[in-house]
């Protein structure tokens, strides 16, 4: 994590310090929940190991996999983080997972203490935002394939830890549709 924060260049050894002070270690176990939907996101974790899903659940009860976070991320329900209203999401571990957690009270009183940590909060949102455009304009101009391919490139030791029903459903195609691009793929 302290490696994480110094990549950003903006709080000192320091603030990063008493961040680190304020952290939560948890391990969850594959199946466990980081939040459920009907909650109120209270917290925000840093996944120090494993890989996470988030999912809803459509209106015909499907669940649909939307998002996936990996080691060296942050993970959280972040728009009931910031609003304090019920979550819609899910985000469940795929993994034996260990994260580090730092509540919504201390990250607020981290804002009010230095400059430093708002500009680290808003280049957070910054960047997540950025992954959310991406992945729009994956879902709504790139074919299932080369989406499949995206994936395969920047995470490929996941894939194997992915279960093809969640693949299929983040990818917005059926398991059998990925099945053929995956054999068409290795051939």
């Amino acid at each position: 994590m302290k490696k994480y924060l110094e990549t950003f260049k903006i709080l000192t050894k320091d603030e990063i310090d008493f961040f680190e002070q304020k952290v939560v270690r948890k391990k969850l176990k594959k199946g466990d929940f980081f939040i459920k939907e009907g909650k109120t996101c209270k917290e925000v974790g840093f996944v120090v190991s494993g890989l996470f899903r988030s999912f809803y659940h459509s209106s015909m009860e499907a669940e649909v996999t939307y998002c996936f976070t990996f080691s060296n991320s942050f993970v959280s329900a972040y728009s009931s983080f910031l609003s304090q209203n019920k979550t819609l999401e899910n985000i469940q571990a795929l993994t034996d997972t260990e994260i580090l957690t730092i509540s919504r009270d201390q990250l607020l009183k981290l804002e009010q203490s230095s400059t430093n940590w708002l500009k680290f909060f808003k280049m957070m949102a910054e960047q997540e935002y950025i992954k959310l455009e991406k992945r729009i304009f994956m879902l709504q101009m790139e074919t299932a394939e080369k989406r499949y391919l995206d994936l395969l490139t920047n995470q490929p030791e996941y894939l194997q830890l992915i279960p093809l029903n969640y693949l299929s459903s983040y990818l917005g195609i059926t398991q059998r549709h990925l099945s053929r691009i995956r054999k068409s793929i290795s051939n």
